[in-house]
């Protein structure tokens, strides 16, 4: 028997993307349509100066599967991201840019995984789209995450697919550019099943990426050490006892034990 789809948010944080938001939005929505998903799209404005609020408004008029959160004064994306997860009433959220730099098209094709495990984290294939420092900068962040905390991600920033009872069930939430490394790394010590599965990127403009920058630097090593301390020095990280009643794991244990 074929496992009912569960439903999803995709969450857009937006900060002045009114080149890209529109062109975004309907990707996402015609994703959908592809693989059947009942979804909704919460875009997260993140204190926008020019049209990207108003834009948002007027698809928000024709499609009620839209939602809107505006922040006054930019908060940042790890803020933005988990208040679109507070905001969301769905099984499933999914993070996303609203750069169009990533093709929904390339982590929904996964989504039936989802029944399997409770993270699904996409890794990028066609490397050559990014810069070579990009590139090395992320072999050389990845290398020290591994190494620090024992495990062997191939990526953890991308548009990762959470079962929102897993992040629910964090006991911390890290609101800078680290959010991400942070879900995956406490959520596999904390014994949730994953699957790295692999995407490709859309090449991007030649614009300053917001995720090399002294601001995101400091950020990152700020969430990396209450991480480090978190798992080192407080053991605040353990192994679940009990999983949530409708987490893909908790199923999976359950099966394995008949």
């Amino acid at each position: 028997m074929q496992k009912n789809k569960p439903t999803l948010s995709v969450i857009i944080t937006a900060l002045n993307e009114e080149d890209n938001i529109v062109f975004v939005i309907n990707n996402i929505l015609n994703a959908f349509e592809r693989f059947k998903i009942n979804g909704e799209v919460i875009v997260v404005n993140d204190g926008s100066t020019d049209n990207t609020k108003k834009l948002v408004e007027s698809f928000i008029e024709k499609d009620e599967r839209i939602k809107l959160i505006n922040h006054k004064t930019p908060q940042g994306v790890g803020k933005s991201f988990w208040d679109g997860v507070d905001f969301s009433k769905s099984e499933v959220v999914v993070w996303f840019p609203a750069d169009n730099e990533n093709d929904p098209n390339e982590i929904l094709i996964y989504y039936d995984l989802i029944n399997e495990v409770d993270l699904v984290l996409p890794f990028i294939f066609n490397k050559e789209v990014r810069p070579f420092l990009r590139h090395f900068l992320s072999f050389v962040y990845r290398f020290i995450i591994n190494t620090t905390f024992l495990s062997s991600f191939n990526y953890t920033n991308g548009t990762s697919l959470y079962r929102k009872c897993v992040l629910e069930r964090l006991n911390r939430r890290d609101y800078g550019f680290f959010f991400q490394t942070d879900i995956v790394v406490r959520a596999s010590k904390m014994g949730y099943l994953f699957a790295e599965v692999p995407c490709k990127l859309n090449p991007k403009d030649k614009k300053t990426s917001r995720a090399i920058s002294i601001k995101s630097f400091l950020s990152v090593i700020k969430g990396y050490l209450r991480l480090f301390f978190d798992f080192y020095i407080f053991y605040r990280i353990r192994k679940e006892k009990e999983f949530p009643f409708n987490s893909a794991t908790r199923l999976r244990r359950l099966n394995d034990k008949r």
